[in-house]
C-alpha cells in the first residue's frame, strides 16, 4: 500500500512540484519504507526517528536531512487528507537544525585548472563553461532548448526553473565562443543544448560519473552543483549585491543568497576555497 500511497502523493502534486521535488521527494520516501518496512499505518514516531539517526550516522548533512523529513511530513499530511491513514506520526518529529556552513566552492586558480582539463574535448569544455558562467542547476541545464539561446546578447531563457520559476541567465562572450565550437563539431541533430547520442536529454547520472573522473585526476572535489556556488561566491567577490545573485540563481529567497556574501565577510574568506571537504 505504501508504493500506492507515494505514487498518488506525486502524481496528485504534479502540479505545485518541480521535476527536481518530484525525483527527491520519490528517492526519500521509497528510503524510508525500505528502511522501516513496515505499511504507512503502522509507522510511529520512532520510527521516523530512528530512520533519521541512520541517516545522520551515514554522514548525511542536516540539510538533506531537513529535506528528506519534509518529504515524509508533506507525503503523511496529503495521506491524513486523503484518507489513506488515520495518524501522523511526524508531528512530533522535529526538523533537524540546518547546517549553515559556507558552501564549498573553487578558487579561480582551480576554475582554471578545470578549464585547462577539458580544453581538448569540446563537448566538456562547453560544458564547464556553461555551468561556470551561468550558475544554473544541472537540472536546468539539460532542458535548454536551442531555442533558448540568444547568442547575439548573450542570453539563455530558464523555461522552468526550480519551483517552475522563469528567468533568464547570462554568459560569457568565452562561454558563447565554447558553446559554438562545440554545436558546430557535433554530429547528432537535437534540439536540446547538451544531448544524449540519439538526440534526447543527456542523461544526468552519466554526467555525475563524469564529473567524479574529473574529480579524480583534479585531486580536489567538482560536481555540477560544485559550478554553482562557485559563480554565486565569484560574483560576491565582485561585490555584487545580494539581489543581483538571488535573480540570476532563480532563488526565492534572499536569506539563501546572503550565505555567498557572507563568505566576504569572514577572515577566513581568502582560504575558503583550500578547504576540502573530501
Amino acid at each position: 500500500m505504501s508504493n500506492e500511497a507515494i505514487q498518488s502523493f506525486i502524481t496528485d502534486n504534479l502540479a505545485r512540484f518541480s521535476p527536481e521535488t518530484v525525483r527527491s521527494y520519490k528517492s526519500s520516501l521509497t528510503q524510508f519504507f525500505s528502511f522501516c518496512k513496515k505499511d504507512l499505518n503502522d509507522v510511529k514516531a520512532a520510527d521516523v526517528r530512528a530512520w533519521l539517526a541512520s541517516l545522520e550516522e551515514q554522514g548525511l548533512k542536516p540539510r538533506t536531512i531537513h529535506v528528506k523529513l519534509s518529504a515524509l511530513k508533506s507525503f503523511y499530511q496529503y495521506s491524513m487528507e486523503e484518507n489513506l491513514t488515520k495518524k501522523n506520526p511526524t508531528l512530533t518529529v522535529h526538523t533537524p537544525k540546518k547546517d549553515d556552513s559556507l558552501p564549498y566552492y573553487l578558487s579561480k586558480r582551480e576554475v582554471a585548472l578545470f578549464q585547462e582539463l577539458t580544453r581538448n574535448d569540446l563537448r566538456d569544455r562547453a560544458l564547464v563553461e556553461a555551468l561556470y558562467t551561468t550558475g544554473v542547476r544541472i537540472s536546468e541545464l539539460l532542458n535548454i532548448k536551442l531555442e533558448d539561446i540568444k547568442l547575439e546578447t548573450r542570453q539563455i531563457w530558464i523555461r522552468k526553473g526550480k519551483g517552475n520559476k522563469e528567468r533568464f541567465v547570462l554568459f560569457t562572450h568565452d562561454c558563447a565562443e565554447r558553446l559554438k565550437a562545440y554545436l558546430e563539431s557535433r554530429k547528432v541533430n537535437s534540439e536540446f543544448l547538451f544531448s544524449n547520442s540519439r538526440g534526447g536529454r543527456w542523461n544526468r547520472t552519466l554526467i555525475e560519473i563524469r564529473f567524479q573522473e574529473f574529480s579524480e585526476t583534479l585531486g580536489f572535489k567538482v560536481t555540477p552543483h560544485t559550478m554553482r556556488h562557485t559563480f554565486a561566491a565569484h560574483l560576491a567577490e565582485k561585490n555584487m549585491s545580494q539581489s543581483y545573485i538571488q535573480e540570476l540563481l532563480g532563488l526565492v529567497n534572499i536569506n539563501t543568497t546572503s550565505i555567498y556574501t557572507r563568505l566576504m565577510n569572514t577572515p577566513e574568506k581568502n582560504n575558503m576555497s583550500d578547504i576540502r571537504d573530501k
